[in-house]
């Protein structure tokens, strides 16, 4: 019990100095946008120290823990190739902050690392009930929760490849892409991501309280309707695209893949 208590507050103050040096590193490369990198890619650090640490049974730490890290450093993987690939410039989202928050933009940007750091801990909730579930079998709950994970990484790593292929076209410059799975919803990536947090938590429910994680896919999918995800998005892409993405807006589902409307 001790090292179940005592592990996440370990895991606070390593994801703390992690997104330390990380602003560090921000700040003199002046691009925020590496904070999207560190905030993925530390789902592998709590993911690799939970499985360690905590006294679960082995093989219900090494599937979630391997389930993590999966998602993780693909993702980690996709965003560094997307932030560094437009370097120098930096994502619109934290321009936009970096005017607005002047002259004070780097200190402000420290404590907004660090409140990724904190929001990394608190969506790891399923990760850590698991890892520390004792009970020596799988739950038919956690092989649905891993089969619903295959799914959905499987789905959004197809959206994010089919948007590349889509952008790598310079006949396709200034348009739309309705390539694949973007035919069926204007944001198939937010979909797919929003369901591998359903499959945490199913993978989690198994566990004792690990009914408590419910709010990890209600808190993501509050952030990717109404926050940073589809709000920013489509704001840039009616900035850039104009009319031709009005016209997807009315044909395409926003988020959920469904058939195009006439």
């Amino acid at each position: 019990m001790i090292s179940c208590l005592a592990t996440p507050a370990l895991a606070a103050a390593l994801l703390a100095l992690v997104m330390a040096g990380v602003w560090v590193v921000a700040r003199r490369i002046r691009n925020a946008g590496i904070v999207d990198i560190a905030w993925s890619a530390n789902f592998s650090l709590l993911a690799l120290l939970y499985v360690a640490i905590l006294p679960g049974y082995p093989a219900r730490r090494l599937l979630i823990g391997g389930m993590t890290l999966a998602w993780s450093l693909r993702l980690a993987r996709y965003l560094y190739r997307r932030v560094m690939g437009q370097h120098p410039v930096e994502d619109g989202r934290y321009a936009r902050l970096r005017r607005e928050w002047a002259p004070r933009a780097d200190r402000r940007f420290f404590w907004f690392f660090q409140a990724q750091g904190l929001l990394t801990l608190v969506l790891g909730v399923p990760l850590l009930l698991a890892c520390a579930n004792p009970t020596p079998a799988l739950h038919p709950l956690e092989w649905a929760g891993a089969a619903l994970f295959v799914v959905a990484l499987l789905g959004e790593s197809a959206a994010d490849r089919q948007l590349e292929t889509w952008k790598c076209l310079p006949a396709n410059r200034g348009k739309t892409c309705r390539a694949g799975l973007w035919r069926y919803s204007r944001h198939p990536n937010y979909f797919f991501e929003w369901l591998v947090w359903v499959s945490f938590f199913v993978f989690a429910a198994a566990s004792p309280w690990g009914f408590v994680s419910v709010y990890c896919p209600g808190l993501m999918l509050y952030f990717l309707l109404r926050v940073t995800g589809i709000p920013m998005t489509e704001a840039q892409a009616l900035k850039s695209r104009g009319d031709d993405y009005r016209a997807y807006q009315r044909t395409t589902s926003a988020f959920v893949p469904w058939f195009p409307r006439a």
